[in-house]
């Protein structure tokens, strides 16, 4: 099989042999660029208007979320709980790279646009799998530091000819859809300063009229200021930044008018070194009726101080927020904070939905976001008057909503300030990026719930200290959680038992499929899924919803009762949402498929297809009528290398574990998992090991130099570490996959 390092080294034309020798059938699989006077693609003629109405052209996918309102439902049929039996494969795309894969394709009158790591972005015949063409923003390898969770990328945005996508180093750029070469590039970031991490792009763009809006992330760093901006359509000229918070205010009056609101509720102790945080990472919409776009925003830097016996009185706005913004102008219209003073990592981020709901007996337009927080909420997108907000996960951090302010009410359970404490939901939320369906057929909403708890820890006054990407606060699965093997980090930790007062079941994390209603507040049915990190979903005129997993299936259910009807094996663990298209009479179902993102600082789960066949990233289509999809094969086992002689005292081991796990294990966890076991170097890179860390050595390999923030003791400290753990490791695991 194909190791994370070889698949760089390789050509197209070599890694497709390789691949298809490992297991994979050729059909579709990725071809090199077309020669000289090849057929190219033919112009996408999107328009405003075409994308308003694409209730009339159900062959299309137009956007990320196919429609305006960003339902990822479509009216295609032919595919139905009649036929769904005989649904198979039709053809694969090799995108060549073994990282997180999360955007859902966008295709236009036979042609696929979609994205990958670093904002790679790829053309392809819908129907074949054939390459059209291929586009590398040329990102620097290094800059995969600054990316809190994976090198992925969301989707593209397609518009009247051209293809627009934003690459992790906060480039904007359009692309001539016919050719695939870059019509501009436009600067996103209000700062860059050599070195400067504070900031990385993994969204979609927007286009909201005759601009692109594009956010940011960074909120779980120090440094970071949220903010959404805005370019011309035509010729990538900077059109406006709306900022999501204040700037310090030593610096004089605040430099946009609704930030004035905002600064009154911040802490006046705030160390505004932090940057304040709130950053656009994910969910937007845009209503052409209204000329409003609509943005989401993460939480604080660093997430704000958790205390319920009392209201500290620092909203923190506007953070964990929905926010309307007038899409001409840049200008604040309204907004709608979830959680005032946000403190446990419940970005507002996800996905929202635009559409038509009866509230109360009244039509509304509406926009519907279901939650990291566990509620969806329904809102009015002209005014963002609060309808409803019903929690469609199990959460413990708040009694409810307040009936009349609509602020939640903490629980003491929720304090992680005070003492450890096990908090529904996780981190990641019961909702995260991974997209839900609405149907306007039954009225549903489809949701991908994470039903998981996480112990949250303060690390303040711990030896852990602050911990990159995560502040001041370490939070744990229950079944990742280890009192006994944390005690170097944290010290003296409560039990299991304990955090959950005996209650076994109070400690479960599953993955569940669940459909909602969203007129009554109520489940209509709900399935367990693979694992708490499963992908997107789709729902269909068919009747049918579709959803991928991490153990490398396809799964598709009746949309109406919740029946499985059919699981199709993949072989690739499952992220981002399905979608489906029609060509030639032909309806097809595609999804992008590769692990990654969230779990990049997991270990791959031993039941996930990434851990039993490799992370190989692929396109994958189904057909009625379809043979078996081609699999990857199983990875073989192999030695555990033998470490090199033992090195270090006892207070440098201490240290280094200390060091390795505030700037290192987020991508590098022990187990398999998507960047090397660092237990695991060869005596070659044991040799490198300072070059790589302090000097760069490896930046070609999006592995960048740390030497800003460590010393030359600091890496001897963590080598000694990791070759510590590699001997404790090795006698009780003689061999790993690789």
């Amino acid at each position: 099989m194909i190791s994370a390092a070889a698949l760089s080294r390789y050509s197209v034309r070599t890694l497709v042999g390789l691949v298809a020798a490992a297991g994979l059938a050729a059909c579709g699989d990725r071809a090199a660029a077309p020669a000289a006077g090849a057929v190219h693609a033919p112009v996408a003629a999107v328009s405003e208007a075409r994308v308003t109405a694409a209730a009339a052209e159900p062959d299309q996918w137009f956007t990320p979320g196919r429609d305006a309102g960003g339902t990822f439902h479509s009216p295609l049929d032919a595919i139905n709980k009649a036929s769904v039996g005989r649904l198979g494969f039709a053809w694969h795309y090799l995108v060549g790279t073994n990282r997180g894969l999360e955007a859902t394709p966008v295709v236009v009158d036979g042609v696929m646009y979609t994205s990958g790591n670093w904002g790679r972005v790829y053309a392809i015949d819908a129907a074949t799998g054939q390459e059209i063409w291929t586009y590398d923003p040329g990102v620097p390898g290094q800059y995969g530091r600054a990316a809190c969770c994976d090198v992925v990328n969301r989707g593209v945005a397609v518009r009247d000819g051209r293809v627009y996508v934003a690459s992790l180093d906060g480039y904007l750029h359009a692309i001539d859809a016919r050719t695939g070469k870059r019509i501009w590039r436009a600067d996103t970031f209000a700062s860059r300063a050599p070195g400067d991490f504070h900031y990385f792009v993994t969204g979609a763009p927007l286009i909201a009229g005759d601009a692109v809006v594009i956010g940011s992330g960074g909120s779980d760093f120090k440094g970071a200021r949220g903010s959404v901006s805005a370019y011309d359509l035509g010729s990538g000229a900077f059109r406006w930044r709306f900022y999501t918070v204040p700037r310090d205010p030593r610096q004089g009056p605040q430099d946009q008018p609704h930030l004035e609101a905002a600064i009154k509720t911040w802490d006046r102790h705030y160390d505004w070194a932090f940057g304040g945080g709130g950053s656009v990472w994910d969910g937007m919409a845009y209503d052409p009726s209204l000329h409003l776009v609509y943005i989401g925003t993460a939480n604080a830097s660093p997430y704000g101080v958790v205390d319920a016996d009392k209201d500290h009185g620092h909203d923190e706005l506007y953070v964990a927020s929905i926010v309307a913004i007038h899409a001409d102008t840049g200008l604040y219209a309204w907004h709608f904070q979830e959680i005032p003073g946000e403190g446990w990592d419940y970005d507002t981020t996800a996905k929202m939905v635009l559409t038509d709901l009866a509230v109360k007996g009244q039509a509304r337009h509406v926009l519907m976001q279901a939650s990291k927080n566990g509620f969806l909420y329904v809102l009015d997108r002209a005014t963002g008057e609060f309808l409803s907000a019903d929690p469609f996960a199990h959460v413990n951090w708040t009694k409810g909503l307040d009936p009349k302010t609509h602020r939640p009410i903490a629980t003491p359970d929720s304090n992680w300030n005070a003492a450890p404490k096990l908090i529904y939901p996780a981190a990641p939320g019961a909702h995260g990026w991974q997209p839900m369906s609405y149907s306007p057929k039954t009225g549903l909403v489809y949701i991908p719930v994470m039903d998981a708890p996480m112990v949250y820890v303060n690390t303040e006054h711990r030896p852990a200290g602050l911990i990159e990407g995560n502040f001041d606060l370490a939070f744990f699965y229950p079944e990742d959680y280890d009192p006994k093997g944390l005690a170097g980090l944290l010290g003296k930790l409560p039990s299991l038992d304990a955090l959950t007062k005996g209650d076994k079941a109070a400690a479960h994390s599953r993955g569940v499929l669940r459909a909602f209603d969203p007129a009554n507040g109520k489940t209509a049915w709900e399935r367990p899924t693979a694992s708490a990190w499963d992908g997107g979903v789709l729902s269909t005129a068919g009747d049918l919803v579709f959803q991928g997993d991490a153990a490398g299936f396809l799964n598709v259910y009746a949309a109406d009762s919740g029946e499985l009807l059919k699981r199709i094996e993949v072989g690739t663990s499952i992220m981002a949402a399905p979608m489906t298209y029609r060509v030639g009479g032909e309806q097809y179902i595609a999804v992008m498929a590769g692990y990654g993102g969230g779990v990049l600082f997991n270990p791959f789960p031993p039941a996930s297809a990434a851990y039993q066949r490799g992370n190989a990233g692929r396109i994958v289509a189904f057909k009625l009528g379809g043979p078996e999809v081609p699999k990857p094969a199983l990875l073989q086992e192999v030695a555990f290398p033998e470490p090199p002689a033992r090195e270090g005292t006892p207070a440098q081991l201490a240290q280094g574990e200390i060091l390795y796990n505030r700037f290192c294990a987020r991508c590098h966890a022990f187990g398999r998992a998507l960047l090397p076991d660092l237990r695991r170097l060869s005596p070659e890179t044991h040799r490198k090991f300072y070059d790589i860390v302090l000097n760069g050595a490896y930046q070609s390999k999006g592995m960048a130099r740390w030497d800003d923030v460590l010393s030359r003791p600091d890496a001897v400290a963590i080598h000694a570490y990791l070759v510590d753990q590699a001997w404790q490791a090795r006698p009780a695991t003689p061999s790993t996959k690789q």
